[in-house]
Order: structure tokens, then sequence, then C-alpha cells
């Protein structure tokens, strides 16, 4: 009994979030289960999530680290132990983390080594939400509540009675700074670790306030106790600071951080926190995701429909992050990865366009332009410091996938109807990149010579994924062709870039009807395995990649035989059994395996190239299937649960999938005005638009056999097409879908009802 008595007491801090949950049911950010995810590991993704505790496009966020300092993968759900509490800025476990350092409080013997300090936890006794994280520590016996703002949080820790209650500062290897000032009540300190995309001078400058005075303090490195300095510089060093504690006696701590300074992160702590309290804070925090999230409204849906969707959504408001900080003056500055320098203006890391160009800059376009158009000048400071433009930011430049896309991100904006930056500059960052190596094989092109030249990136010249970087560039010079346009640029330039954009056609293989490496000489990569992950392709096989020619699926279709082949090709992905070759990476990579798992055939959802594919039934004439497999794949690979995903989360990605295929809709091809339809996962769902405008997309009798469109009325007419503008859309209305058990096979068969293609819809100049 008195065990079970000390852990009530311990828990009393976290018990008033439990009270709320009922009373606070339909705010949407209660609805969001930050784990959803984080039960993954390398071989096995289920997400590699971890959860944030943040506000949106946060600075900084926080997490319990499970893991040991420079692991990945910070968080598991399978842990038993937390080691510390973490301020990250890691966008993917395999990208790794930079700036980071770690608060940990500990009872009894004074422990400072991670393992040491560990304490052992429970699911049971631990809360997560987008706003709030507590945490009881068994061994410890305290409880650790934690809320954020952008670039400051506050902590509280319940103790129990104790003569030796500590709190540890970690300020982690490869080179770190500590200072502890007793008379402040105050730590310093900068930590330097990072995975890459920094400069030399590089530095997270952190400080820590603590309400209570210390009885003890002193400071460590590697694995030893510094003797009487209260100062230290090494690779790996830290602080402690010690007290005496009643039962139950909290201790606050105001944290802050800045890439400029210690002045700038003392600026922060007082813009952001000041004088509030604890509870000040959570309350705003918890306001921000909830301006957010209500943006969006769905209803109708079971219980588990809507965690997962706000779950999902709370995914897409968090990379990239801001990059910015703002000065005594109120002005707006950042500390540049790409040069070291301290410079004006906006800049965003932590996100990579071969991945997101896909949904999650378009849901920004849709929700959010004005937080995009922040990003789109930070884009422009990254061209103007770094003198190319970023295709993984962590923070700066990232030597990791292939293509282009930033043309995709950065035209989308503009052609959705985004102004007020400086467009030109960044169109000519985009003809920059698309006609030159970059510093590195993941910038700019890779490959941009043969491409140019031939029409394509050969096979048999050391450039690996060559077929993939054919693909996805022809598709980025169909945006830069399309900006050009509507920049009323010369025709010439206009004509040079829709030229290109048909160099898809170069890689396809009739005999197989599938896109092919191709040699130098012109003839085709042999031999050839379409099931071979890797080698011509990216993460994928020539059966996902064949469909990367988002902007011109009616040649694709043409080329395959006709809209009947091509039904035919789409249905096969589902039909054949999950086989594959590994060869190319020496081992079955998680990617393989998760599409293994997923029992849907070829289909590997998991991973991005593919994402879209289920969509392309609307262009073949038989748009129920899109339909059906729409639903198939909410219902089937989706969770809100720690396993919740079918692969890599990746920035908001896969979560834009599933929040857009809710709503019905889905974006094909970025750099059009046009959405693809599918089919609503909800009865009702209200789009809140910056605008002012309201859009609505209502299907009363959807159920989980109604999964079917009957018929649609668009703004109280019939409608037939297989697609939406943005530009309706963002006008405000309504789209009221009749939903059926049994398809209508009748409906959206129509020429003009297919989405858009280059070849059947764009005017030649």
């Amino acid at each position: 009994m008195k065990k079970a008595a000390l852990l009530f007491i311990a828990l009393t801090s976290c018990a008033n979030i439990f009270a709320q949950k009922v009373n606070q049911l339909f705010d949407p950010v209660e609805w969001v289960n930050p784990l959803m995810g984080t039960d993954s590991k390398v071989s096995l993704s289920n997400g590699n999530t971890y959860p944030a505790i943040a506000v949106p496009w946060g600075m900084n966020f926080w997490i319990p680290q499970t893991n040991v300092m420079g692991d990945g993968w910070a968080y598991q759900y399978n842990a038993d132990k937390i080691r510390g509490f973490k301020q990250t800025h890691q966008p993917s476990p395999w990208m790794n983390d930079y700036g980071q350092f770690s608060i940990m409080p500990v009872t009894g013997k004074l422990k400072f080594e991670q393992d040491e300090r560990a304490s052992w936890f429970s699911h049971k006794t631990e809360i997560a939400k987008p706003y709030y994280y507590c945490v009881y520590l068994a061994d410890a016996d305290v409880t650790t509540e934690i809320t954020p703002t952008e670039r400051a949080a506050q902590f509280r820790f319940t103790f129990p009675k104790s003569d030796s209650s500590y709190i540890v500062i970690d300020a982690f290897d490869k080179g770190s700074y500590i200072k502890v000032i007793p008379t402040a009540k105050k730590i310093i300190g900068y930590t330097t670790k990072n995975s890459g995309g920094v400069p030399t001078n590089f530095k997270n400058y952190f400080v820590i306030y603590v309400d209570k005075p210390f009885t003890m303090a002193t400071t460590w490195h590697g694995k030893q106790l510094a003797k009487d300095t209260l100062e230290y510089q090494a690779n790996h060093v830290g602080a402690i600071i010690g007290f005496k504690t009643l039962k139950g006696e909290k201790i606050h701590l105001k944290v802050a951080s800045s890439f400029i300074s210690y002045e700038q992160a003392e600026l922060n702590l007082q813009q952001e926190i000041g004088t509030k309290t604890f509870d000040d804070t959570k309350t705003a925090a918890k306001a921000a995701w909830n301006k957010e999230l209500s943006r969006i409204t769905v209803e109708g849906g079971s219980v588990e429909q809507t965690r997962t969707f706000y779950s999902c959504m709370y995914r897409t408001l968090q990379f990239p992050q801001k990059h910015y900080e703002i000065d005594a003056s109120g002005k707006i500055i950042h500390y540049s990865p790409y040069n070291g320098e301290v410079l004006p203006g906006y800049l965003f890391a932590g996100t990579g366009f071969w991945d997101t160009f896909r949904a999650l800059y378009p849901f920004l376009n849709l929700m959010y332009p004005s937080v995009n158009k922040e990003m789109q000048e930070g884009l422009i400071n990254a061209y103007k410091e770094g003198g190319f433009l970023p295709e993984w930011s962590s923070p700066g430049y990232r030597n990791v996938m292939i293509g282009n896309n930033s043309a995709s991100v950065v035209a989308d904006a503009y052609l959705k109807g985004l102004r007020g930056y400086d467009i030109n500059t960044l169109y000519e960052a985009l003809k920059k990149d698309a006609n030159t190596e970059g510093p590195m094989e993941a910038v700019a092109r890779k490959g941009v010579e043969y491409y140019n030249s031939l029409g394509y990136v050969p096979y048999n010249v050391g450039i690996n994924e060559n077929a993939a970087r054919t693909l996805e560039y022809a598709y980025d010079d169909f945006t830069i062709y399309k900006l050009a346009k509507a920049l009323n640029r010369p025709k010439e330039e206009q004509a040079l870039y829709a030229k290109r954009s048909q160099n898809f056609r170069n890689l396809f293989d009739s005999k197989t009807k599938l896109m092919r490496g191709k040699n130098k000489d012109g003839t085709f990569q042999s031999p050839f395995n379409p099931f071979k992950w890797g080698d011509a392709f990216t993460e994928g096989n020539s059966w996902h990649y064949s469909w990367s020619v988002f902007h011109d699926i009616n040649t694709l279709s043409t080329l395959m035989g006709g809209k009947t082949q091509f039904a035919k090709m789409l249905d096969s992905i589902f039909a054949m059994p999950p086989v594959f070759d590994e060869s190319y990476y020496g081992g079955v990579i998680h990617e393989i395996r998760e599409m293994k798992i997923m029992n849907m055939g070829q289909y590997a959802h998991g991973n991005q190239p593919i994402q879209h594919m289920i969509y392309l039934y609307n262009y073949a004439g038989q748009p129920w299937k899109t339909q059906y497999w729409v639903r198939r794949v909410l219902d089937q690979f989706y969770k809100a649960t720690p396993d919740g995903y079918c692969g890599d989360e990746d920035n908001g990605q896969t979560s834009a999938w599933y929040v857009f295929s809710s709503m019905g809709f889905y974006p094909v091809c970025p750099g059009t005005d046009q959405y693809v339809l599918g089919a609503p996962l909800f009865p009702k769902v209200t789009l809140q638009l910056e605008n002012g405008k309201t859009f609505t997309i209502q299907a009363p009798l959807n159920s989980t056999q109604n999964v079917y469109v009957k018929s649609v009325l668009f703004n109280g007419k019939p409608y037939t097409k297989n697609w939406i503008s943005h530009f309706d859309v963002t006008k405000g209305g309504s789209f009221l879908v009749e939903m059926s058990p049994t398809p209508n096979k009748q409906k959206g068969l129509k020429p003009e009802d297919e989405p858009y293609s280059f070849s059947k819809d764009e005017k030649q100049q």
C-alpha cells in the first residue's frame, strides 16, 4: 500500500489531464496521439516518429530520450528506460539530430552518465500530448512535466522527500561547454553535436533558469566529475545542480536556446515565457495547436478514424521547423547553416523535398499559405547564402536522396496563388539548379550534362538511381515550364522546359510496358528485373517508379497501350505477389519488408514513389477503383497507435496522404491547380480556409460498406469530373457526395472528366 500511495502522490501533477480529457474531447488536439509511429526500429518502420512536444513548426522540439546519445531512434515505444529529456531538431532517424542537449532529474546517489541516470518508466504512467508531456520516473521517484513554446520550454519536476535531489544537464559530445551560475540560479552552455549540414562555427546556445536555490553545483566531463569548477569546455560536458526537497515539492525550469548567441537565447526566453507560469505556457501551447488543427473539422467518423486523422494532421504541422529568431528590435534574423553568418530574414530547416513535394507542400498551399510564404522566403535566403536550393535540409545541405524537387515546391506555391515574395529570384535558382551539378550529388542535378544532351541519365556511366533521376528531372522540368509560363518568360525558355518534360519517354520500354534504365549508347540495360529494388531506381523497383509521370499520365497510358491496358497495368500492382530482388542493397531494406507484410501485392505505400498511383484509375475511365483502394489503404495502413504507419512517416508526407485522402481528393501533380478525386472517409469535413472562406465535403451515407461515389453535387449542381480545381476550393463552397456500396461505372468516363495531362491539356507555345 505504501508504494501504491507514493505512486499516486507522484502522479498528482499528471492527474488533471485525465479529468480534462472527458470535458475537452472535442478539442482537436485532444484526439492526437503523439506516440503514433513510435514503435519502430532500423529493420522495420511503423513510422519512425517520436513524440514531438512542440508547437506547430516550432524551432525546438522536446522528447523523452530512451536510447543512447547519438542514436537516431531517440525514442522507441518498446524501451524500458528514459535517459533524459532532449531538445531535438531531428527530422528523421536516418538524418539524425543537431543542436541537442538533455535534462534529467535523479535522486539518491549522484548519477550523471546516461546509463546510470536512466530510469525505468511505463506507458501506463506516461501522458503524451502535442503541447504537454508527463511521465513518472520510477528509479528517481520523480514526475517530469514539459510544455513548449517555439524556442523555449518549461519543466516541472515533482520530487520526493530527499537530501539528494539533482538535475543533470548533458550538453552531449563532439564539443560542448557548460557554466553554472548559482547566484542567478542559472546554467548556460552550448552544444555543437550534429550529423552534418552545418559550418564549423555551428553552436546551439542554451540558457536554463531554476526557481530554487542550489545546495550543490558542479560540472562534469566524459565520465569524470570536475574538481572545483563550475565551468567546463571539452568534448563532452555537463552540469549537476542539487537540492534538498520535500515530498511533492515542485521545481520549475525555464529553458531556451538559440543558434545565434547566449544573448539571443535569453531574449527568446523573455519573449516567449518571461514571467508566465508552467500552466500559462501549457494553455498557450494547447491553444496554438487547436488554432491550426481546427482549420479542418471532421464529423461522423469513428473514434479510431478521428484519432488517426488528427494524429496525422499533427505530423503535417511540424516540418520544416522555423530556423529563425526575433531580435531585440523585433526583426526576423537567422543563423545560416549555409555560410555561418547571422543574417536578416526567414529560414526553415528539416525536410526532404523528395518526400514532401508530393502532398505535404500542396497541403500547406491549401490550408496554410501564409506559412508556406515564409518558407518560400526562407528558400530565397538559402539560395543566396549557399548558392543552390536545398533538396534535403538538416539544417543545411545534406547529401541524401535524388531529384531536383525544389522546383515543384517553388512552382506549386506560386501557381496556387502565393504572392508577396521574390519569385523571380527563386525562378533563377530553379534555372541554375536544373542546369548545374551541385556541390554534392543531392543538390542541383547529378548527371545533368547527360540528361540535357541525351534526354536521360544513362545507366552505365557510374551514376546510381539513374532512371529515377531522369523521371524526376522530367517532372521537375514540367514545373519549371509551368512557372516560366506564369511569369511570362521568353517563349524559347518555356519551350525548352516543356520539351525536357517529355524526357520520361526515353526510358519507356514497349516490351515490358515499364520504365527501364538505358545505357549511354541508347540500348536498354540488360538483364532487366522489374522487381529489382534500387539500381536504376530509388528505394523501389520499376513497378513502383513507372508511374512517376505525374504531369502526363495521358501519354503514359498511351505508351502502355491505351486506357484499358493502362488500367490492367494498375491492377497488376495489387494482383502480383510481393516478390523482390534486393541484390543492389546486399540485403533486405526495411522498405521492402514493409511492402511484404502489408499484403497488398507490389503496392509499397510505406515509401513515397507509388503513393499517388491509386489515383491514376481516374485517368483510365475507372474511378471506382481509386475509391475502393483509397478506402482500403485508409482503413488498413493507418492507425493512431504506436505501430500506426506502414513505413517512414517522412516529415508529414505520409500523413498528408491520409489527410488529403480522407477529405476525398489528392494532389497527383503539384504544379497544376487540380486535385484528383477519391472518396471521402468522413460523413462531413469542413475546411476553414485562410481567406475566410469555408469549403465542406458532405457524404451523409458514408459507412464501412458505402465506399463508392454514386454522384456528386458541386455547389448544388451535378459534377462528373474526376478532379476539382484548387481555386474552386479556395473560393468556398460545397461538395455533396452520395455514397454507395456498389460502384457507379458510368461516372467520370468522358475525356473532359479526366485530370490534367500535359499532352492533352497544355496549349503549346
